[in-house]
């Protein structure tokens, strides 16, 4: 139940969709990389993958059904589970009587079209779809595992028994058992579970006085998940406390830990750390996917000329490259990224973190151990006497790391590290604060790349001008005109055109999103530390002179990269302003 080329061949020829030189171009390619041949026309931009599934669809007289904007009955949805759609791109999506209708991608998959049938028990019809439409059903099937995990968290809280903290063996004894028991397992698998499908990067269970407060952080952003009873929290700690091999009696003391989870759909390695707290112990978990590849520069969110000017000093084989920004900026990423282009076959790259965030082949990274004496200073010591090529310092965090990576910088050395400073000028006032020596940090300071995160707007949302009281709101904050002007280079804005006459973007929230945001993208500043920037730093210039100086070289500001985002729809005026405006 294949289309075979030569009839693909003469209905794009009839329907002159694609000549017949491009069409045995394509064939010629794809018998060659082994791909579908539809995939080659696709990727080459000759069809559209929906009027290629519906010429598909004519061609086998097979039905084609469009369910991008369609939502599906949850009754329905569960006929087929979860696992069994994801796997085979196949979703139940209407039921008359005994019949089922089902959209998938490949109709001849006879084998899981007989699975359904003898698991639903019902006639299959099978439709073909689109990968989009596929995408958005699948979204559907979050919604409904919320409503089970409620009544699986309700029913298995019940059935959880609280546990005494006495200080003897017989504690210990009892919350291993709690910890090995079903429904605490069932709770601690379903919060992990829910938390990978809302795409959380962290997960904080808050004892209070009456309940247990569930909250997952999406986007940056902290909402609350669930409410649990009392009573599940000693067994909540336990189970996670076994999971990340912590000590079950030692309630006094915060303890840090990590364990893995798996499944066909995910593999997440999750940091645990544990801290007492008045009410009991407060759990906050951070999720690290394992299958997560390491960002492009590009898609972090580096553009123009930022990224030309970070480009460049990555070319450079000695020097220091610092990346700055408050916690949660995503600082360690853009550094992780950068590691990403320097990993070649030829260099030698060590790293000393706290914490390792995520394991990168082929690079030496080291935990930093401050209870066995492990710091950056020390660690960074032994980093040296290692012939690293490229040494990446976790941050910059006393007066010692700070002269030891100065100091390897100049003994030809490319340093790459964090610093904890609101903008990319006050990095230099910061490491001299450090008491690092102003003309080391002049001979051996590269690049600067200061940033935030800023949350992405949905693909649906709501386009506005900007009314006067709202422009003098914001003109407290930038300089308008200048704005204007960039807006204008960028051919965001015509030549003629004022602030009111340029669309902007807020969220416009929806069924599949409803706040309107969607991920996250950075906004960035690059100070380049040239000729007379080196001069400003031996001569000890504040911040604000430096910063001066790098805007008439042409670096721009984080405000002004986040309305270029924003005049671009990517991001909203409110989000620039609510992650700079501190």
């Amino acid at each position: 139940m294949r289309v075979e080329p030569q009839q693909l061949k003469a209905f794009l020829l009839d329907a002159d969709l694609v000549s017949e030189e491009k069409f045995e171009q394509a064939l010629k390619k794809a018998t060659k990389s082994q791909k579908k041949l539809g995939d080659i026309l696709i990727s080459d931009g000759l069809i559209a993958q929906s009027q290629l599934v519906k010429l598909e669809a004519y061609i086998l007289g097979i039905p084609f059904v469009n369910l991008e904007k369609e939502t599906v009955d949850p009754e329905i949805l569960k006929i087929i589970p979860e696992p069994i759609a994801r796997k085979n791109n196949i979703v139940a999506f209407q039921k008359r009587g005994r019949e089922l209708e089902v959209a998938m991608l490949d109709p001849d998959d006879l084998r899981t079209i007989e699975f359904v049938q003898k698991k639903a028990d019902l006639r299959i019809l099978p439709r073909l779809t689109t990968p989009e439409s596929i995408k958005n059903v699948l979204r559907q099937y979050q919604k409904t595992l919320e409503a089970e995990f409620g009544e699986i968290i309700k029913k298995d809280a019940g059935d959880i028994r609280a546990v005494k903290e006495d200080e003897d063996a017989e504690e210990t004894v009892e919350l291993e058992k709690i910890a090995q028991e079903m429904p605490v397992i069932r709770i601690v698998d379903t919060l992990i579970k829910h938390a990978v499908l809302e795409r959380a990067s962290d997960i904080h269970i808050e004892p209070l006085e009456k309940e247990v407060v569930v909250r997952y952080r999406i986007d940056g952003v902290l909402h609350e998940a669930m409410t649990l009873p009392k009573q599940t929290s000693s067994g909540i700690v336990a189970r996670i406390k076994v999971l990340s091999n912590l000590k079950l009696d030692e309630h006094r003391l915060p303890q840090d830990g990590r364990f893995k989870v798996e499944t066909e759909e995910y593999k997440y390695s999750i940091r645990v750390s544990i801290l007492p707290v008045f009410d009991g112990e407060k759990i906050v978990m951070r999720l690290l996917s394992e299958t997560a590849k390491a960002l492009t520069l590009e898609a972090l969110g580096l553009r123009d000329e930022a990224l030309e000017r970070v480009q460049d000093n990555l070319k450079k084989p000695v020097g220091m490259i610092l990346v700055t920004g408050p916690t949660g900026s995503g600082k360690t990423t853009t550094l992780y990224s950068i590691i990403e282009i320097l990993n070649v076959p030829g260099v030698n790259i060590s790293t000393i973190e706290d914490p390792i965030e995520y394991r990168i082949p082929r690079v030496n990274q080291t935990q930093v151990k401050p209870k066995i004496g492990l710091t950056f200073a020390s660690g960074l010591r032994a980093l040296v006497r290692q012939d690293p090529n490229i040494i990446m310092v976790g941050e910059i965090r006393d007066n010692e790391t700070a002269g030891l990576a100065i100091n390897a910088a100049l003994t030809g050395h490319l340093v790459l590290s964090t610093l904890h400073t609101t903008d990319a000028a006050g990095a230099v006032p910061r490491l001299i604060d450090m008491q690092a020596e102003p003309f080391l940090i002049s001979s051996t300071l590269n690049i600067i790349i200061a940033q935030r995160l800023v949350k992405k707007l949905f693909k649906e949302k709501e386009k506005y001008y900007l009314k006067e009281a709202e422009l003098k709101n914001i003109g407290k904050y930038c300089d308008l005109e200048h704005i204007l002007k960039i807006l204008k280079e960028e051919k965001l804005a015509k030549p003629k055109q004022s602030f009111k006459e340029i669309p902007f973007y807020r969220p416009k929230p929806s069924r599949d999103c409803p706040d309107g945001y969607q991920g996250r993208i950075g906004i960035y500043e690059v100070l380049t530390v040239t000729g007379t920037i080196k001069e400003l730093i031996v001569k000890k210039a504040d911040a604000n002179q430096i910063q001066a100086q790098a805007q008439k070289e042409g670096m721009r500001t984080m405000l002004e990269d986040g309305f270029v985002k924003a005049a671009q729809g990517i991001t909203s005026i409110e989000e620039i302003l609510r992650v700079i405006i501190e």
